[in-house]
């Protein structure tokens, strides 16, 4: 599960995605990836529509979320 802003600009820069390049697949406006990488370690507060949106974008970017004990995110292996 997406958690962070750090964890969240982690995901996109493994991905190679610029902010606006993830906005557009996710489908939401740059500035609410803005605000939400720039929670740093913070929770995010966004809805969780727009988490979702996020998280299935990077996922099909080959991001696979980790949460054990800390947020994470790594490259999906190719199979």
């Amino acid at each position: 599960m997406l958690t962070t802003g750090n964890q969240l600009k982690a995901a996109r820069a493994l991905a190679g995605l610029s902010q606006t390049q993830l906005a557009t697949a996710a489908g939401v406006n740059v500035t609410t990836i803005s605000a939400m990488e720039g929670k740093g370690a913070a929770t995010l507060g966004s809805g969780l529509d727009t988490i979702r949106a996020v998280m299935t974008a990077l996922e099909s970017a080959g991001i696979e979320f980790l949460n054990h004990g800390q947020p994470g995110v790594r490259l999906r292996a190719n199979t």
